[in-house]
């Protein structure tokens, strides 16, 4: 009888296969307000959450309500911040992109208004609001790309804190596998040509090489869907000499 390869078991999704939901907070987003209101807040603690590498920063407004975001370069416990109409273009103020000037740092970025902010939220990240138009609000990514969203989309003032965080080597395998298994990533990671043959189809044989075609198509078996999956073409990118 076979077995159910890695690959087939991760696609089932188990638990060992997913981020767990432990000491998890509550979901990192902005307040429920609307375009017309101006709120004050206070943050009131720098907290840690597992699975993400950015602190984040409780904040407490006027009215008594409590949301989470991630923190920036320079916030502090006791900082004031703003967020709707017109809000200051102060680090770690919510502001929509309308508001803000060219060439300002942004963090946090919603997508779609009222998302609670989904992009530029790892750490150390930032993007920076390059123009106004008809079409919307075009920003710079982290990734260098340009990107155009509704004008009425908020996000933070600043860089997202936690910069340099992956500069820090883990040192031991302990630590780096406890840091992938807060994530839900599969570590450590076993080439397919090293395993046993009744594990893995490049498996098996006292050599390092798969023993066959890598290439297979996109209706083949999940057992046998492993590899370079229908693929365009294989190989070294050659340079055509013009």
């Amino acid at each position: 009888m076979g077995k159910r390869i890695l690959v087939q078991r991760r696609g089932r999704g188990g638990k060992q296969f997913r981020a767990t939901i432990t000491h998890k907070i509550v979901p990192a987003k902005y307040p429920t307000y609307t375009l017309e209101e101006r709120h004050q807040g206070e943050v009131v603690d720098l907290v840690h959450e597992s699975g993400r590498d950015a602190p984040l920063a409780k904040i407490r407004f006027d009215d008594g309500k409590y949301v989470y975001i991630p923190a920036v370069e320079g916030v502090y416990v006791g900082a004031r911040i703003e967020v709707g109409a017109n809000a200051s273009v102060n680090p770690m103020n919510i502001v929509n992109l309308n508001d803000v000037p060219d060439g300002t740092i942004v963090c946090n970025i919603e997508r779609n208004f009222g998302d609670g902010g989904k992009l530029v939220k790892s750490a150390g990240s930032s993007a920076i609001v390059f123009a106004h138009s008809a079409n919307g609000v075009t920003l710079r990514m982290p990734s260098r790309k340009f990107v155009t969203l509704n004008p009425m989309c908020r996000a933070v003032i600043g860089t997202i804190a936690g910069g340099g965080k992956g500069e820090k080597p883990f040192l031991k395998a302990g630590n780096k596998f406890y840091a992938m298994k807060a994530k839900g990533i599969m570590y450590p990671r076993v080439r397919g040509i090293a395993m046993a043959a009744v594990y893995h189809p490049y498996g098996g044989g006292r050599h390092q090489h798969p023993g066959k075609q890598t290439s297979v198509g996109r209706t083949a078996p999940p057992g046998r869907k492993v590899g370079n999956i229908a693929p365009r073409k294989t190989g070294r990118t050659r340079i055509r000499q013009i």
